[in-house]
């Protein structure tokens, strides 16, 4: 049984590539629907590209122009021309050939689309997430052993296995007495890490397919997807998508809103609002939730992210080489200072620096924040996207990056992270609800004149090795990595003054 998603092998053909449904997108698509007579205009889901965004693809016998952001106008000219039997290349910012039956977005040799890969993004604004017919998974427990044998690695702070083996996660939940169930958590409040969404509204079949093969491996007749309260769109998106492909689906997932808190996407804070808790807070461990779930059931729960790896391990193991320490890919957000964001997948002898050309920043580069709110900040981007040379390079593994210009104050950056942790943590342990209020408190006496580098680094020792939840042991990153980078700026401000003439407000 063959799955035919959207516009796949349709042609001539319009897509319409947008993330989400504004004034601008919808009237290209009414546009190109009104001019269009013979030939099919599809919505697809977004490219992870916000710069082109609403992308418009003409397709011909195995030939694609793209129209990035384009007037109405020139929408209603370019599916006539198709509609007479021409690929319209006039005015085209990118004119792609390629195979008429391709699955993936074909590739234009143009910034940002050419940085990096699509291979886990390769569906992503190319098909109709919406326009399902009958397919079948291939997702069985034999399936899911070949992906226990690659190594992969969970992705994302919302994963119960981030930059941990997923099979220990597995391993672990089949073994445990009681009725496995299987969590996509997907709720982030933030607007600046966009992979996970990204990959939920272009390709959500893939992460269903991880998903299947994860919950018939270890068992699980249940199954959750936990989004953010506030998207809205891509709940109704969802909806729609697992009720087409429901009789189809050995596992159904139950799609649950959490609260939109920072807090509430740490995974065993996402179970306790999957629980109905009135506080949402992390859980202490051990017991993971692989052993004591969601209640009280071995629980699995992973990123988009990491099922879509799951579901390309599966349907391309030659994509993975037995051994690596951090095999398959990794999606990055490309933020900050920038005119637009992107979403770019970097293979793991790929390199940060690669974020420059994904982008277009508005002024000079500083220094960038890697690995979410509570990343590293180094002016170093030569790293590898894997999990041990991040961490090696004292950075996270989020999957953000937020390049910040010239016009940034390292103190200033660095305060205002641990002013959000300090205001975002749980509140459970003491090193999280304590130590995030002393550090704020040490980086305000930066401004009184006082820079104990000391105290500084003690206190972020104390955190990260005895904090609970993620945001107290990550809390100190931004702060001690700013100091190892720009320590002349703290003392600089110590004396009164701040490098940048920026910082006219304190902490």
């Amino acid at each position: 049984m063959n799955r035919v998603i959207g516009a796949i092998g349709r042609s001539p053909v319009v897509r319409v590539a947008t993330a989400v449904a504004t004034n601008e997108s919808e009237q290209i698509m009414t546009t190109a629907q009104n001019t269009a007579d013979s030939v099919p205009v599809v919505r697809t889901g977004p490219t992870g590209i916000a710069e082109s965004d609403p992308l418009v693809m003409a397709t011909k016998s195995g030939r694609t122009a793209f129209f990035a952001d384009p007037k109405s106008s020139a929408v209603h000219t370019l599916v006539e021309t198709l509609e007479a039997g021409s690929v319209p290349t006039n005015g085209a910012d990118a004119v792609v050939d390629h195979d008429p039956e391709t699955t993936s977005l074909p590739v234009p040799d143009v910034e940002p689309f050419s940085v990096g890969q699509r291979s886990v993004l390769g569906a992503c604004g190319w098909v109709d997430p919406l326009n399902l017919t009958k397919r079948s998974f291939v997702a069985t427990e034999q399936t899911a052993k070949a992906v226990t044998d690659v190594g992969l690695l969970g992705r994302g702070r919302g994963d119960a296995a981030a930059d941990e083996p997923v099979a220990d996660v597995w391993e672990t939940a089949r073994r445990t007495e009681g009725d496995p169930v299987v969590v996509v958590n997907a709720n982030e409040s933030s607007d600046t890490p966009r992979a996970d969404k990204t990959l939920l509204a272009g390709a959500p079949m893939s992460i269903l397919d991880g998903l299947v093969a994860v919950a018939e491996y270890v068992g699980a007749d249940d199954a959750v997807l936990y989004l953010n309260e506030t998207d809205v769109e891509l709940h109704r998106t969802l909806r729609k998508v697992v009720d087409a492909v429901t009789e189809e689906l050995p596992v159904v997932p139950q799609l649950v809103t959490g609260p939109d808190e920072y807090r509430a996407g740490a995974p065993t804070a996402a179970l306790e609002a999957l629980e109905g808790a009135d506080r949402i807070e992390p859980r202490l461990q051990p017991p993971p939730p692989a052993e004591y779930g969601l209640y009280g059931r071995p629980t699995v729960v992973h990123t988009p992210r990491t099922f879509a790896q799951v579901q390309r391990a599966i349907r391309k193991p030659d994509a993975f080489d037995e051994g690596e320490t951090d095999p398959g890919t990794r999606l990055v957000t490309v933020a900050g200072d920038v005119a637009n964001p992107a979403i770019i997948e970097l293979a793991s002898d790929g390199s940060l620096e690669a974020t420059l050309d994904a982008v277009e920043m508005t002024g000079k580069f500083k220094m960038a924040c890697v690995g979410g709110i509570l990343g590293g900040i180094t002016r170093n981007l030569d790293i590898a996207p894997t999990a041990r040379s991040l961490r090696a390079a004292g950075v996270g593994t989020d999957g953000v990056v937020e390049l910040l210009n010239e016009k940034r104050c390292a103190v200033a950056t660095a305060g205002k992270r641990a002013n959000f942790a300090a205001t975002e943590n749980s509140g459970r342990c003491v090193p999280g609800r304590e130590g995030t209020k002393q550090l704020v408190e040490l980086l305000r006496d930066v401004y009184q004149g006082s820079f104990e580098t000391d105290k500084i680094l003690e206190l972020g020792r104390v955190m990260s090795r005895s904090s609970n939840c993620q945001i107290g042991t990550h809390a100190p990153r931004p702060v001690t990595t700013a100091i190892d980078e720009f320590e002349l700026e703290f003392r600089a401000h110590a004396d009164g003054r701040c490098h940048n003439d920026t910082c006219t407000e304190k902490l």
